[in-house]
Order: structure tokens, then C-alpha cells, then sequence
């Protein structure tokens, strides 16, 4: 499959027009970006980009959120899992199975080879470890098979988390006020969050400083409802890596920073290497099952074809637990340079 096949553009981010599109964009690299700002970058006036705003969150179910820097929150263990069930698993059950603890922060309904996603993260290693253990117990009656794989770094992308996990960190008391707060919404005025935690003006002001400056915010951002016309495809990967495995890798990271231009969702929302069951992840919005199918799974799958590489992938069917990263990010720009390749000197 030739290179220039990944040049293409969905037809769900050409149906948006440019302005819809360029202010899902910057409330996805800053969802605290005033008005004014906008009203400027836009040549708009600062009533029709309210107005605009109101109708975008709406429509898109637009939630104001925080993307945490996991490892200053000293996440000391975050997995993704992959879960096949042999017969027909409860799915309202198992979504209050999993609410019950801190340490799931997404759960999501799969169709495929797999039948859901979890990613899971934990304070404490032995916390997770004893979590994964009581699951596959709980779920043993629908004769699951638990596919645990640790998160190395996220090249692109982020896991909203959830409250409950931020609250068990310890970061500083009046740190976690301000962010349990902000991951609630992130626009929400000093002035509001004063009056809701009984905290001077100044103070919040001070502390919100302070904890930016401390790394625990990597930025402001937001998730959305999946639009329609929008297949979200993810899939996992193994490898038995061989010469010519760092040359598969390049051609993949060009594909996965390939985007359209100002895209309404990013094209890639997570691309993480793994450690354990399997070695990446990817979570990518196509137009269709169909097109995600040809240009991710198949594309995948034909670039290290020679490198042994296993691949099983799902459509995203439903949330039953936490939110899915839908945004618009300049995935080029952003996406981790770092890479997890095996040295062959």
C-alpha cells in the first residue's frame, strides 16, 4: 500500500466549514482561550463566537476538561486491556462492576475482535495488581480473556481520567480542589471556583499558578460525543521484530501524523507503545468501519507484515464507563518523536 493512499481527507471533517472546524481546534489545545482571543484569531465578533460556542457544545456534546501529566500525578501504573468474552457478557453489570473502583478510567464496548477496552490507572502497582486479579474472578462466569498490556508513554494522544483517580494523588490539598474543579470545566472563572471551595480570590489565582507551573496540567482541553459519519477504530499489535523494523516504524509514524487540515477530530486520537500482551495501541476516527478497515487495520497490518506482526482491532460500539478523547489537535506538531524500537547494534 503506497504512502501516498494515507493522503486523503474524511468526508466527516470536509462536511464541518473552516470555522466550526479552526474553534474545535483551539478549544482543543486550550479550552480556557477567552472569547476575545477567538473574536481576534477568527475576524469574527465576540457575540457570533459565543453563539457559535453554544451551538458547537450542543452538538457535540463539548465537555471542558483537563489533560493531566500522568507522571507528575505519580500514576505508577496505567494499563490497556483488551477483554474477549466467550458467551454474551451483561453489560449494564459490568459497567457498575467497574465504577466501583477508582482505578478503570475507560471502559468501552467493542466490535470485533475484541469485545471491550479498558484502560486502567492506578497510584499504586499493587492496587492495580490486586484490581486486574478480582476482575478476571468477577467476569470469570462469562469466560473472559484478560489481555493486560502496560503503557510505555503515550506518543499521541491522552485518557481522560476521572475524578475519583485525581482525588487519591497526592498533590497538594488546595492543588486538587482547584483541579477537581476544572476537570469538571475548564472555562469555570476564578471568581466561581472562590465562591464553590470558600477560598479567597487570590489564593485560587495563586494555587492555579502554581500548580500549572508544577507540570500537573500538561493542558486545557476538551472531549466530545463521536459525531455522525464517524467510525472510531482501535486496534492492538505484537511483533517479532527483525531487520527492517525501524524502517516499518517511520513509514507508520508518517501515516499516524498524517491528518486533514484543521480536522474537526483528529484523525489519530492515542498512539501508545505497550509493554506485555501486546507492543502499540491506536485509536483512530475514520469515515466508516470500511475505511478504517483498509487505511488503519489493513495499512498496519501490510507495512510489518514482514516483522511477524499479530493485530486484532474493534469499532468502538458504546462508553459504559469515563469519556473517549474526541478532540481536534495538530497531530504533526504533537505527536512524541521519542521512539520504542528494539536496538539492533
Amino acid at each position: 500500500m503506497a504512502d501516498h493512499e494515507y493522503e486523503f481527507e474524511s468526508e466527516f471533517n470536509s462536511s464541518y466549514g473552516a470555522v466550526t472546524r479552526r474553534m474545535m481546534r483551539m478549544l482543543s489545545e486550550n479550552s480556557r482561550v477567552s472569547i476575545s482571543e477567538m473574536s481576534k484569531a477568527l475576524g469574527l465578533s465576540r457575540i457570533t463566537v459565543r453563539k457559535r460556542m453554544g451551538a458547537m457544545e450542543k452538538e457535540f456534546g463539548i465537555h471542558y476538561t483537563i489533560e493531566f501529566d500522568e507522571s507528575v500525578l505519580k500514576l505508577s501504573s496505567q494499563h490497556l486491556i483488551a477483554v474477549k468474552f466467550n458467551s454474551k457478557p451483561d453489560l449494564d453489570a459490568i459497567s457498575r462492576l467497574l465504577a466501583k473502583s477508582y482505578i478503570p478510567q475507560l471502559a468501552v464496548h467493542m466490535k470485533g475482535s475484541y469485545d471491550m477496552l479498558i484502560y486502567a490507572a492506578s497510584t499504586s502497582r499493587r492496587d492495580y495488581a490486586h484490581w486486574d486479579k478480582t476482575m478476571q474472578i468477577l467476569l470469570s462466569d462469562y469466560g473472559v480473556d484478560w489481555r493486560p498490556s502496560e503503557v510505555v508513554h503515550k506518543q499521541l494522544g491522552f485518557f481522560p481520567l476521572r475524578s475519583e483517580l485525581v482525588g487519591r494523588t497526592d498533590a497538594p490539598e488546595d492543588y486538587k480542589r482547584i483541579m477537581l474543579m476544572l476537570h469538571g470545566n475548564a472555562r469555570m472563572p476564578f471568581r466561581h471556583i472562590s465562591k464553590r471551595l470558600g477560598m479567597h480570590f487570590n489564593t485560587v489565582a495563586y494555587n492555579f499558578n502554581k500548580l500549572v507551573e508544577s507540570g500537573y496540567i500538561k493542558r486545557f482541553t476538551i472531549t466530545a460525543r463521536v459525531p455522525k459519519g464517524v467510525s472510531l477504530m482501535s486496534f492492538f499489535s505484537k511483533y517479532r521484530p527483525k531487520a527492517g523494523y525501524e524502517a516499518c516504524s517511520a513509514a507508520a509514524r508518517k501515516a499516524f501524523m498524517s491528518d486533514d487540515r484543521d480536522s474537526l477530530v483528529s484523525r489519530y486520537l492515542i498512539c501508545a507503545p505497550l509493554i506485555g500482551s501486546y507492543d502499540f495501541f491506536t485509536l483512530g476516527a475514520f469515515d466508516s468501519f470500511e475505511t478504517a478497515y483498509k487505511r488503519d487495520v489493513m495499512y498496519h497490518r501490510h507495512l510489518f507484515e514482514n516483522q511477524g506482526v499479530r493485530l486484532i482491532y474493534g469499532d468502538v460500539e458504546s462508553v459504559l464507563l469515563g469519556s473517549l478523547p474526541i478532540r481536534s489537535m495538530d497531530i504533526a506538531r504533537e505527536y512524541n518523536k521519542l521512539t520504542w524500537e528494539p536496538s539492533l547494534s
